[in-house]
């Protein structure tokens, strides 16, 4: 598998930016990721650290689930990966997690997103509320919040990426 970055475009109008850069950070995370074995994308970044690029596409999962499903339509979309037994359950991982399971729900959540935010405009206010806050967000919000989360996430995965395989990028 390829993973294709596309540059968002340069002159859009606004939606189409913001869906562009979220698209782009998707893309990157899947590129950071590409042509590992198992074993390379379950590896620790550093002791003590737990954060792997397995887990980070956990996390990524869930997070996608939290804001495009929970908040912004109200489904009961329980977390995949964590509890509150365990709120790093992400990035715990055990020999049974694969890629190809990490990815596939990755994937299923980031189609469902993308299908949720076409049902609203950048304006519209989610359905749903923070399950900490009680807070409601704009859909421009939560891909603004999407863009910093994964922009955040890639920086940690071009550390753990350089160190597996000495693989460098942007």
């Amino acid at each position: 598998m390829t993973t294709e970055r596309h540059e968002p475009a340069t002159t859009a109008d606004e939606r189409t930016m913001l869906e562009g850069w979220l698209e782009y950070h998707r893309q990157t995370l899947a590129w950071k990721c590409e042509g590992l074995s198992n074993e390379q994308l379950r590896a620790a970044s550093v002791a003590p650290s737990e954060l792997s690029l397995m887990g980070l596409v956990r996390h990524m999962t869930d997070v996608e689930r939290h804001w495009f499903r929970r908040v912004l339509t109200n489904e009961d979309a329980p977390p995949i990966h964590w509890s509150d037994a365990d709120a790093d359950g992400d990035f715990h991982l055990t020999e049974a997690d694969t890629w190809a399971d990490a990815h596939a729900a990755w994937q299923a959540e980031i189609g469902t997103a993308r299908r949720n935010a076409a049902r609203f405009g950048l304006d519209d206010i989610s359905e749903g509320k923070h399950r900490r806050t009680g807070e409601r967000f704009s859909l421009r919000w939560l891909y603004l919040h999407m863009i910093e989360e994964y922009a955040r996430h890639n920086g940690h995965a071009d550390l753990i990426r350089e160190r597996i395989d000495g693989a460098r990028g942007d």
